[in-house]
Formats: C-alpha cells, sequence, structure tokens
C-alpha cells in the first residue's frame, strides 16, 4: 500500500533473537516507552517552580507542557512514513538519540524561549518511540509471547502518566526542576547503546517514498490549531473568544481538506486507509474513549487532593497511581490466557469493572482518610488491565503486517488526542460545576448559627466571612469532581457497544503477523 510501511518478513523467516536478547529488547522497549510518556505529566506540577525560576508567569510556564503535547501530537502520525523511510530500528536509534540530546538542552535551558524549544524536540524525537516500541515488540517476540510483552508496553503507558506528578514534585521539591529533564539523558544513552546492540537483526528495509509536503503541511496546521485550541481554551473562556473560535474553524477546516488529501493522495504522509479495517478502527475509538475517562481521573484527584485536602503533590500522586501498580499485577496473569477466549468479553468486563469503580468514586467527599481514596484505585486497576491489553492487541490484530507501524502510530496518536481532549474537557468541566456549585450551595446556606459561634469564639466578621466561604469552596469543588466521575461512567456507556461492533478476533498471540 501506497506511504505504509515495508512488509516485514514473516515471523518464521525473521532472525529468533535469543531468550536472553528478547528480555533484553522487551526491556529497553518498556522503559523508552515508559520515559517518554513519563513526560507527559511530570513538568506539570513542577510549572510554578520552573516560572518563579526564569521570572516568568505561571501561563507562560503552561507553554512547556504545551509545546511538548503539540509536537508529539503532530510526529506520531508519522510513524509509518518514517518507519518506511528510515527502517524501524534506525528510527528508533535516531529518536531516542535526539530524545536524550534535546532532554539535556531542557535541563540546561536559561530561558523560556529556549526551554520551549528544546520541548518542541524533545516531542518531536519522543512521538515515534511509542509506536515504534510497539511494533518492534511484534519483531522481536515469537507469536506465542508476544501477548506478554504488549502487555508490559500497555502497563508502562498507564504507569507513567500516574508517576509523573510523583517523580516531578520530589525532584521539584527537593532537588532542582532542571533534574526534571536531565535523568531522562542516562536513560535515552543506555536505550541508544543496548538497542543498537540487541535490534539490528529485526530492522525494516527503507524504502525511499516521495514526501508528502502538503499532507504535511495540512496535519501541522490542524493539530497544532486544535491543540493550541484545547490547551488555551479555558483560560479565555472558550467560544466566547474569537481567537478560540478562529482555531476551532481552521482546525475543522484543516482536518476535512486533510483526510481528502491524504485519501487521495498516492504517498501519504498518514495512511488513513488504515481505517478500512472494521476491527481497528472500532478498538482504537474505544480505547481513545475509556483511555480518555481513565485519564481524567489522572488531572482531576491530584488537583482535588492538593488544593482542597491538603496533599502533597507526592501523597496526592501516590493514590492515583495504586491504579497502575494493581493493573501490572493482574497484567503478569493475563497472557496465560487472554488469547483463548474472545477478547471481547475481558473487555466488556474490564470496562464495567472500571464503570462501577467511577460510581464509587462518585460519592467521595471531604475529610476521607487516605486509604478510603486509595481502595477504589487499588481496585480499579484490577479492571483497567483487561480493557487497555487486549484493545491494543485488536487494533494491531486486525490490520495487514505491513501496515502495523502505521496502525501503531494512529492507535497512539488517538490515544494522546483523547488525553489532550479528556484533560481540557474535565478541568472545563470540574470549574463550571465548582461555579455552579458554590453558588446553589450558597443560596441555600443558613449560617447564623456557624456565624454566631465564631463570633463567641472571638473571630471577626471578615475572617467568619473567609471561613464560610472556604467551606463552600471545599464542598463546591468535591461535588464537582463527583460529576467528573459521573462523565467518566457516560463515557465507559457510549464505549462498552464499540467493541462489539468489531469482528470476533481470529488470531492469538497479536495474529501472529
Amino acid at each position: 500500500m501506497a506511504g505504509a510501511a515495508p512488509v516485514p518478513a514473516p515471523a518464521a523467516s525473521l532472525p529468533m533473537l535469543s531468550n536472553r536478547k528478547q528480555l533484553i529488547a522487551g526491556a529497553i522497549m518498556a522503559l523508552s516507552n515508559f520515559m517518554v510518556v513519563l513526560d507527559l505529566t511530570i513538568a506539570n506540577v513542577s510549572v510554578p517552580h520552573i516560572s518563579g525560576d526564569l521570572g516568568i508567569t505561571t501561563e507562560q510556564g503552561t507553554w512547556i507542557i504545551t509545546s511538548y503535547a503539540v509536537a508529539e501530537a503532530i510526529c506520531v502520525p508519522l510513524t509509518g512514513w518514517l518507519s518506511a523511510r528510515f527502517g524501524a530500528v534506525r528510527l528508533f536509534i535516531g529518536a531516542m538519540m535526539g530524545f536524550g540530546l534535546f532532554s539535556a538542552l531542557c535541563g540546561l535551558s536559561p530561558t523560556l524561549g529556549v526551554l520551549v524549544g528544546a520541548r518542541i524536540g524533545q516531542g518531536l524525537c519522543g512521538a515515534p518511540l511509542m509506536p515504534m516500541t510497539q511494533a518492534l515488540m511484534l519483531r522481536v517476540f515469537p507469536p506465542e509471547r508476544r501477548s506478554l510483552a504488549i502487555t508490559i508496553w500497555a502497563m508502562t503507558t498507564m504507569l507513567a502518566p500516574a508517576l509523573g506528578p510523583i517523580v516531578g514534585g520530589y525532584i521539584s521539591d527537593n532537588y532542582s526542576w532542571h533534574w526534571i529533564f536531565l535523568i531522562n539523558v542516562p536513560i535515552a544513552i543506555a536505550c541508544t547503546i543496548v538497542g543498537a546492540w540487541v535490534l539490528r537483526p529485526v530492522d525494516t528495509p527503507k524504502v525511499k517514498l516521495p514526501i508528502d509536503k502538503v499532507g504535511l503541511a495540512l496535519l501541522v496546521f490542524w493539530i497544532g490549531c486544535l491543540q493550541i485550541m484545547l490547551d488555551t481554551g479555558r483560560d479565555h473562556d472558550w467560544f466566547g473568544d474569537w481567537r478560540i473560535v478562529a482555531l476551532a474553524i481552521c482546525a475543522v477546516l484543516g482536518l476535512i481538506v486533510f483526510v481528502i488529501w491524504e485519501l487521495t493522495e498516492e504517498h501519504p504522509i498518514v495512511d488513513l486507509r488504515i481505517f478500512r479495517h472494521r476491527g481497528f478502527t472500532t478498538s482504537v475509538v474505544t480505547l481513545a474513549v475509556a483511555f480518555g475517562a481513565y485519564f481524567a481521573s489522572i488531572v482531576v484527584i491530584p488537583q482535588w487532593l492538593q488544593t482542597i485536602e491538603g496533599y502533597t503533590a507526592r501523597d496526592a500522586g501516590l493514590v492515583t497511581a495504586f491504579t497502575a501498580m494493581t493493573s501490572i499485577i493482574m497484567a503478569v496473569t493475563m497472557p496465560r490466557w487472554i488469547d483463548k477466549v474472545d477478547m471481547r468479553i475481558p473487555i466488556t468486563l474490564g470496562l464495567i469493572w472500571f464503570g462501577m469503580q467511577a460510581m464509587v468514586r462518585m460519592s467521595w467527599s471531604t475529610g476521607m482518610d487516605f486509604w478510603s481514596l486509595a481502595m477504589p484505585q487499588i481496585i480499579q486497576g484490577f479492571g483497567i488491565s483487561l480493557f487497555i491489553m487486549p484493545l491494543t492487541q485488536m487494533s494491531l490484530g486486525a490490520v495487514e503486517p505491513h501496515e502495523i507501524p502505521s496502525a501503531a502510530g494512529l492507535q497512539n496518536f488517538l490515544r494522546t488526542l483523547a488525553i489532550a481532549v479528556a484533560t481540557s474537557l474535565v478541568l472545563t468541566d470540574w470549574g463550571n460545576q465548582q461555579r455552579f456549585s458554590h453558588n446553589m450551595i450558597a443560596d441555600r446556606l443558613q449560617p447564623d448559627a456557624t456565624v454566631a459561634t465564631l463570633a463567641e469564639a472571638g473571630v471577626g466578621p471578615d475572617a467568619t466571612r473567609e471561613i464560610i466561604n472556604n467551606l463552600v469552596d471545599a464542598q463546591a469543588s468535591t461535588i464537582a469532581m463527583d460529576h467528573t466521575f459521573m462523565i467518566a461512567v457516560i463515557a465507559i456507556v457510549i464505549a462498552l457497544p464499540l467493541v462489539w461492533l468489531a469482528p470476533r478476533p481470529k488470531m492469538a498471540g497479536m495474529g501472529g503477523h
């Protein structure tokens, strides 16, 4: 197919790595993916530290996050074309070297401009690493071991965003924000050296494809407009600001023209024809919706714990991270039986499990102890594995062998897009619900008894009003968070029937492609 990655050799004819090298390669792939995904969230809690050190406003500091997200979102769909043009292993090695270099530049940046530029480079280099580590897993491991390999890979995708705030907060509080970037450098060097040694035998041939310049320009245009709109919309009253409206119009028009161009181009920069596979389309859409619902809790729970419950960034992140930790425990046992059943069944069970835990968290209130908050996260983790890993398998197992790099790129792009959309929607809804709930509580509040009690204790009128307002704010924020979990339940209800639109998976071990 035009624009797709070259057809890899059948599994039987691929150079078979020894068991030791398979394990080393799997560890390198998982570590590389973990590092890249970690950088999506590791800087979130460090923005105040960076802003204060560089003498910029917090709003300017958010460009550190936005620049990385925009660059990554643009480059992820290009993975299939890049893999065909340079070879899978060559692309991995080059991207890893670039990621390490730009991570060092981020850590050494003296100004905001240099830091944002380095973050863009970091995002561009990190984007292909997510789908390429996924695709290379399929070339390194034989069919009977691919379920375990992809399970490990999928768990790093879940664990890294949860650990990001913990690691970022701990490093920024105890050392310096520079180290949240500099810690990537030795990891990148190790992955580059070991990867070059282990992975060379499973590299793909290079195919000199022409560059689809128009398609690339359209991709940069519409994704850039969309990502900037999502990142800045809640700070500018969304569609009440003409700039957000203009970005939305440009994003929609750009997307329409991009789709038409790519479907008619002989050598497209992004192979959209992969969506002709019903199993791939339904799997990635289900994965995007479910992962967006999962990531919403990663966004809102730490903020609520820090602003309302007085948790540190580390402890707030720990509550969230429990889900990923128990997911890994569940994932260890899954490869033994997952290929023996219709994967749509565990996916359905996992989505229902996740929805039930979201319903439990709809009753959260202020003053709950640590383990009361952590227990639903722990229980939820066992269900997350039931749908994340099978959906990943189903999507890649539904495409042709030569389409796997492109399919992996599109899968990761939709997951990244789901994260961006979920983050913007949940923070917007949380803010709106806080204001609505605050007004509703204030209208029904009868504070006379409280005012009298505080007055008897010697508290002045101004301090009394502030105390009551803070109490109302805490309750309003909690009600708003519970509303977020209700939206997550609705998202799961939408996702449940989608997976059954996919044909029954016929292949075991990631299809044996």
